[in-house]
């Protein structure tokens, strides 16, 4: 995980948009779990071998918004031409994976454990209370298959 220490601690990568005709995309890697929803959903946009990773002119804006709903983690967010965002799911639904990860949806403000709050359509939060990055399940403790899963699926 690149970056590297400052007088105020580790650097952090920031969040980044990426922008078309119709649509800004955002991405933020602190919050990306590697799930490859979007990958698998709209490969010509999203394609990690190549930089910028994102391209939103690639595909529809209507059918770019539909991929980046499927992101559990909340790490990519959009937002159309004239204002239009995502519509947070009402009532909030919380979903316990086999694995113990907890996936939220709905109008959520997450505090993280430095106190910061981010506000989010959705969320994918620990449930063993091992991860180094809480509330967020970082797939390091038992939920989210600990050491012996993978780094996940790339994107």
């Amino acid at each position: 995980m690149g970056g590297g220490e400052g007088a105020a601690g580790p650097r952090r990568p920031a969040a980044r948009t990426y922008e078309a005709e119709g649509i800004a995309v955002t991405f933020d890697p602190l919050v990306c779990r590697h799930a490859a929803e979007c990958v698998r959903g709209l490969p010509a946009v999203f394609d990690t071998t190549r930089r910028p990773w994102i391209m939103p002119d690639a595909a529809d804006p209507g059918l770019l918004a539909e991929v980046v709903r499927r992101c559990p983690t909340g790490a990519l967010r959009y937002w159309l031409a004239g204002g239009g965002t995502e519509v947070p799911d009402r009532p909030t639904s919380i979903r316990r994976m086999a694995d113990g990860r907890l996936l939220v949806r709905g109008d959520l403000r997450v505090t993280g454990a430095e106190g910061a709050v981010r506000e989010t359509p959705r969320a994918m939060l620990c449930g063993c209370g091992l991860s180094a990055g809480q509330p967020y399940c970082d797939r390091s403790g038992a939920c989210g298959g600990g050491a012996e899963e993978g780094s996940g699926a790339g994107g």
